[in-house]
C-alpha cells in the first residue's frame, strides 16, 4: 500500500561575516525562518507595504557542516532506496548561495565532499551489510544546458559519440532518457570515477555573483537492483535516486550576464519558472492538469515531482540584506514545495525465469497432493504424468470404435486424458479427409481451386472450360489431356517423375549458386579471425561472417619480443606518409595490411558471382520474351487455321503445350536466380562494410606508428617509458606495467595511514587521483599536437 506524504524542504543559509540579524531570525524549534523588511520612507505616510514574512519548513540549516547536511537531509532517503523506494534530492536557490557545494562538494577535499559522493558511499556501504541480497548498481549524468539534453559521460573511451540526439521518452514504468549512457559500477572507486569524469565535462561561467556558476542544470542518478540470494522467489525489487543539482536563479542586473552568459541566463531563468508552475499545480488540489511538458527540466523529472518517490528540496538562501528579495522568492518556493505530496511505494518487479522454476516446484507438490487424494478415494489406476505413446494408441482405438459404433461410451479418468480423446477425434478426421483425398487422386488430375494463378494459366490455354472439365483425349491425335482410366499409368508415371524432380533440381541449383570454394581459394584465404572464410553453402557463409563481425574489433595480442625495445634510429626530417605506409604494410602493420586483402578478395570474388549471376538473368528474361512470341504466335496461328473443339472444349496442339510448360519452367528458373542474387547482394553490402572497417583500422594503426616514430620528441620518447608519468595511449600495450604485489600492499597501508580519514577516503582519492591523471594526459596530447601543427 503506497502512503501519501509531504515533500520535506529544508533551508540551508551560506554562512556570511555579513549576516543580517535585524532581518533573519531563527525559530527556537530550528525550523522557522522569520524575514522583517523595513518600510520604504519615499512611499509617503499611507504606506501598506508587507514588512513580515515567516516560513514554516522541515529544517533550517545554519552554519551547519557537510556530515549533518547529508545526515539530516539525504540518509533516510538513500537508506529506503535500497529496500524499493525511489528517491530525489534536490538543490535549488539563487547563484552562489552553495547549491554545488551542497550538492558535490568539493572534490579536493574529502572532509567537504557533498551528497553525491556521500550517497555513493552510504550505498556500497549497506550493500556490504546485505550479503543476502544481489545488488546491482548503474549510475548516469545528465546536463539539460539551454534545452539542450547532454550526456555528461559520454567522453568515456566506451561510449562513443552518439549519432541521434537524446530524447524523453514516457512508458508505463516512468520518465527515461533515450540515448542516455548508464554505466555499471561494482565498487565504490568507479562510481566515484564517473563522477569526477562528469563533473570535470559540465559547462560553468564568472561573472560578479560566483566566480565557477553552474550555466546548467545536472541530474545524477543512481539505479538500484536487488535480487535474494537465499529466498526462491521470483519477486526482485528496483529503485533509483536522482541528486538534481538545478542551475542558479538570477538577476541580470546583479550578475552583470552579457553575451553568450547573457542568453544561458535567460534559458535558466525560464526553466526554473516552468518548475515553479509546475509546482503551484502539483500543491493545487483542484488542478487535473500539470505542467511537465513546458520545458527539459520538469519534463525529465516528472515522475519525480509528486511521483513515486521520497522527495527532498535543499533552499540554499544568502544570509546577506543586499540578497533578501532572492532570499524571499526563495523561501516561497521552498514553502509551495512543503505542499506538494508523493506517493512512495515499492518498485517490486518479477524475474521470468525464476518464475518459471517455482512454477514447475509447485506443479510437483499439486501432483503429489493429488497422487494422496487418488489413493484415499481408491483411484490408484489415475496418472498425471503426460501420456505415452501406448496410451494415446489405445485412445485411437477407442474414439475409432467409437465412431464405427462397437463401442457405446469411452470412460473419462482426468482431465488431460479428456484433452487427448479431442486431440485424436481431429486426428482421425484429418486422416479421412487424407483418405479421400488420395482416392480421388488416384482417379482423376486435381487442380486446387483456390490456386487462381495455375487455374488462369490453364483457361488462357484452352485446357479447360468454363465449368472446369479438363479436355479429353480426342482419337487419331498423338497427344491430348482429359481423365484417363486407372490402367494407363503411363502419363501418371512421368507426371510423378517430373515432379519429384522438380524439389531436387531447385536444391541442386542452390548448391550451384554457392559452390565449393577450389584448394587453392583455400590456400589464398587464411583462418584469421577478423577474415572472412568461404564456405560450400550460404548458411556456412553467413555465419562464418557473422563471427567474424563479431571479432573484427580485437585487436591481435601484443608481442613481448626483444625487436619492439630495439628502435632504429631516428631521421632527422621525418619521411613523406605515402613511402612510410609502404614500411609500415611490410612490417608493423602487415598482418592486419593481409586481412585488409584477403577480405577485399572476397568482396571481389562475391562481385564476380553476383554479375554472373545478373548475366544469367538476363539471359533467361530474353529467353523468356522469345518463347512469348513463339507462343503468341502458336495462338495466332491456331486462330487463322481454324479451332478443333471437342464437345464445346478448344483443343490446343502439343507445340503449344509444350511452349507453355516452358515459360512455366523459365518463370521459375528466374525467381529463382532473383532470389540468390538478393541474397548475393545482401553479403556484397556486409563484405564491403568489414573492408571499410579493416582500411580504417590499418590507416588508424599507421598513424599511431607515425606519431611514435617520427613526430613524438625523444624526450617525451623517455616519458612514455615504463615508470614514465604519461599512461601510453598511442604506445604499445606491453609498454604498460603495473605495481607488484608486495609494492601494491606497502602502497596501500600507506594510504590508510597518511590519507585524511583513511580507510573510507582511499576510494574517494584513488578516483580523484585517476580522473587528473587522465585529464593531464589528455591536455599534453593535445599540446603535442598543436605544436607539431605549429
Amino acid at each position: 500500500m503506497c502512503t501519501r506524504k509531504k515533500v520535506h524542504a529544508f533551508v540551508r543559509v551560506k554562512p556570511t561575516d555579513v549576516f543580517a540579524h535585524e532581518m533573519i531570525r531563527y525559530g527556537d524549534d530550528n525550523k522557522t525562518i522569520d524575514i522583517h523588511l523595513k518600510k520604504d520612507i519615499r512611499r509617503g505616510v499611507v504606506n501598506n507595504q508587507q514588512t513580515d514574512w515567516s516560513f514554516k519548513l522541515d529544517g533550517v540549516l545554519h552554519d551547519a557542516s557537510q556530515d549533518l547536511v547529508y545526515e539530516t537531509v539525504a540518509k533516510d532517503v538513500v537508506s529506503q532506496a535500497l529496500d524499493g523506494y525511489n528517491g530525489t534530492i534536490m538543490c535549488y536557490g539563487q547563484t552562489g548561495a552553495g547549491k554545488t557545494y551542497t550538492m558535490t562538494g568539493a572534490t579536493e577535499n574529502y572532509k567537504h565532499r557533498g551528497i553525491l559522493p556521500r550517497a555513493l558511499q552510504q550505498v556500497f556501504r549497506m550493500i556490504e551489510e546485505r550479503p543476502t541480497h544481489a545488488i546491482t548498481v548503474r549510475v548516469s549524468y545528465l546536463e539539460i544546458y539551454n534545452e539542450n539534453l547532454f550526456d555528461l559521460l559520454s567522453t568515456l573511451p566506451y561510449v562513443g559519440p552518439s549519432v541521434t540526439p537524446m530524447t524523453i521518452v514516457e512508458n508505463p514504468q516512468g520518465v527515461f532518457i533515450k540515448g542516455l549512457s548508464v554505466h555499471l559500477t561494482s565498487q565504490e572507486e568507479d562510481a566515484f570515477s564517473l563522477l569526477f569524469e562528469g563533473e570535470t565535462n559540465r559547462i560553468i561561467a564568472s561573472h560578479t555573483m560566483n566566480k565557477n556558476s553552474s550555466r546548467s542544470h545536472c541530474i545524477f542518478t543512481i539505479y538500484l537492483e536487488a535480487h535474494s540470494r537465499t529466498l526462491s522467489e521470483e519477486k526482485y525489487i528496483t529503485s533509483k535516486i536522482n541528486l538534481v543539482d538545478l542551475a542558479g536563479s538570477e538577476r541580470l542586473g546583479k550578475s552583470g550576464s552579457e553575451g553568450r552568459v547573457l542568453k544561458e541566463a535567460t534559458y535558466i531563468n525560464k526553466s526554473l519558472s516552468f518548475l515553479e508552475q509546475a509546482i503551484i499545480a502539483l500543491g493545487d488540489q483542484k488542478r487535473d492538469h500539470i505542467p511537465f511538458r513546458q520545458c527539459k527540466l520538469t519534463h525529465s523529472l516528472k515522475d519525480s515531482l509528486g511521483g513515486n518517490c521520497n522527495m527532498v528540496l535543499v533552499t540554499n538562501i544568502y544570509g546577506e540584506a543586499a540578497q533578501l528579495e532572492e532570499t524571499l522568492s526563495s523561501l516561497r518556493f521552498a514553502s509551495r514545495m512543503k505542499l506538494v505530496t508523493t506517493e512512495p511505494a515499492i518498485n517490486e518487479k518479477y524475474d521470468a525465469e525464476r518464475m518459471v522454476k517455482n512454477l514447475e516446484k509447485e506443479l510437483a507438490l499439486l501432483k503429489q497432493e493429488l497422487a494422496i487424494h487418488d489413493s484415499l478415494t481408491n483411484r490408484t489406476f489415475v496418472t498425471y504424468d503426460p501420456m505415452d505413446e501406448i496410451q494415446i494408441a489405445e485412445i485411437n482405438s477407442q474414439v475409432r470404435r467409437y465412431l464405427e459404433g462397437t463401442l457405446d461410451e469411452i470412460d473419462i479418468i482426468n482431465l488431460r486424458q479428456i484433452k487427448e480423446v479431442f486431440n485424436q477425434f481431429r486426428v482421425v478426421l484429418s486422416q479421412q479427409e487424407q483418405e479421400v483425398e488420395s482416392t480421388l487422386r488416384r482417379k482423376y488430375t486435381l487442380i486446387d481451386k483456390n490456386d487462381f494463378a495455375a487455374i488462369s494459366a490453364v483457361q488462357k490455354a484452352g485446357l479447360v472450360d468454363v465449368d472446369g472439365h479438363l479436355v479429353g483425349e480426342p482419337e487419331g491425335q498423338s497427344f491430348g489431356l482429359g481423365v484417363a482410366p486407372f490402367s494407363t499409368k503411363s502419363g501418371k508415371k512421368a507426371k510423378s517423375k517430373k515432379t519429384s524432380k522438380e524439389p531436387l533440381s531447385s536444391s541442386a541449383k542452390k548448391e550451384g549458386a554457392s559452390s565449393p570454394v577450389s584448394a587453392k581459394d583455400l590456400d589464398m584465404v587464411s583462418t584469421s579471425k577478423t577474415q572472412l572464410v568461404p564456405s560450400s553453402k550460404d548458411g556456412d557463409v553467413k555465419d562464418m561472417l557473422l563471427r567474424d563481425r563479431e571479432t573484427s574489433s580485437i585487436e591481435p595480442p601484443p608481442s613481448d619480443s626483444p625487436k619492439e625495445e630495439l628502435r632504429p634510429i631516428r631521421p632527422d626530417t621525418p619521411p613523406s606518409k605515402p613511402v612510410a605506409f609502404e614500411e609500415f604494410k611490410n612490417e608493423r602493420g602487415s598482418e592486419i595490411n593481409r586481412i585488409f586483402k584477403e577480405n577485399k578478395s572476397i568482396l571481389n570474388e562475391r562481385r564476380k558471382r553476383a554479375s554472373e549471376t545478373t548475366q544469367r538473368i538476363n539471359a533467361i528474361k530474353q529467353e523468356i520474351d522469345v518463347t512469348k512470341e513463339a507462343l503468341n504466335f502458336q495462338k495466332s496461328l491456331r486462330e487463322k487455321q481454324g479451332e478443333y473443339e471437342n464437345k464445346g472444349l478448344m483443343i490446343i496442339d502439343e507445340e503449344e503445350f509444350l511452349l507453355i510448360l516452358k515459360l512455366k519452367d523459365l518463370k521459375k528458373q528466374y525467381r529463382s536466380e532473383y532470389q540468390d542474387l538478393r541474397d548475393l547482394r545482401a553479403e556484397i553490402q556486409y563484405c564491403q562494410h568489414l573492408v571499410d572497417q579493416c582500411r580504417h583500422r590499418l590507416l588508424m594503426e599507421f598513424d599511431i606508428w607515425y606519431n611514435e616514430s617520427f613526430v613524438i620528441p625523444e624526450d617525451i620518447q623517455m616519458a612514455l617509458k615504463p615508470g614514465g608519468s604519461i599512461r601510453p595511449g598511442m604506445v604499445p600495450m606491453n609498454r604498460i606495467v603495473s605495481l607488484g604485489e608486495d609494492d601494491q600492499d606497502k602502497f596501500s597501508q600507506l594510504q590508510q595511514r597518511v590519507l585524511p580519514e583513511g580507510p573510507d577516503s582511499i576510494s574517494f582519492y584513488n578516483a580523484k587521483v585517476k580522473t587528473e591523471q587522465k585529464h593531464n594526459y589528455l591536455k599534453t596530447m593535445m599540446g603535442l599536437q598543436q605544436a607539431h601543427r605549429k
